[in-house]
């Protein structure tokens, strides 16, 4: 069992963005920093539906398969279930429809527990106010002998990290400028040491840089 995070970064570093705006939730610049995972087969698929079997199959498209490769259960904070945005709404059921791509149970870090949430293909929301600590440990008896995926968002993932939980942390870093947003590697001087780093560029230009612990 391996406890993997996977994130997109702009090349200063930000994983989150801040041009949101009630009319468009996720902002351009959120685009802009996914867009190359975005245009992948496997994303296509998964996420947007689309089966017609279109979408980039290079670089990108290794690391986008990998993602859901071998994982048995997911761990996400409040934020990218989308409970910053919906915190008083019993009915929101997350950004991605009645059949979300996760097809795994997904433990949602939040300090307002809601009751778990059953959907489509296998993904069951179980709303947890748990230290990372405690919900790795629930994440891990679900997922039997399967990875654990630390999902995000960015304070999340970054929560984790500091408290080496990580066994791989992968990095998809855009090649854009986002300038401000919420950054990945704030507090986490000297991470590096405790991984080999391995780097691979792809079509896109997006650098997928790999942590594995020694």
């Amino acid at each position: 069992m391996t406890v993997r995070a996977d994130l997109n970064i702009s090349l200063d570093g930000f994983a989150s963005t801040t041009d949101q705006t009630p009319e468009n939730p996720m902002g351009e610049d959120w685009f802009r920093l996914v867009e190359a995972y975005a245009a992948t087969r496997t994303m296509r698929r998964r996420v947007f539906g689309d089966e017609s079997g279109a979408g980039t199959t290079g670089v990108d498209e290794k690391y986008a398969a990998a993602y859901f490769t071998g994982v048995g259960a997911e761990i996400m904070g409040a934020g990218m279930f989308g409970l910053h945005a919906h915190p008083d709404d019993p009915d929101w059921r997350g950004w991605w429809g009645e059949e979300p791509p996760f097809h795994v149970p997904v433990f949602v870090l939040t300090h307002r527990p809601r009751p778990d949430l059953e959907m489509r293909g296998g993904t069951t929301f179980h709303f947890v106010d748990l230290s990372p600590k405690d919900a790795l440990a629930r994440a891990q008896e679900a997922a039997g002998d399967a990875d654990v995926r630390i999902g995000g968002g960015v304070r999340t993932v970054r929560a984790f990290l500091a408290e080496g939980l990580v066994d791989q942390l992968h990095v998809g870093i855009a090649p854009i400028l986002l300038g401000r947003g919420l950054r990945l590697w704030d507090d986490l001087r000297g991470l590096e040491s405790d991984y080999a780093v391995r780097s691979e560029t792809a079509e896109s230009g997006t650098i997928h840089v790999t942590f594995r612990r020694r």
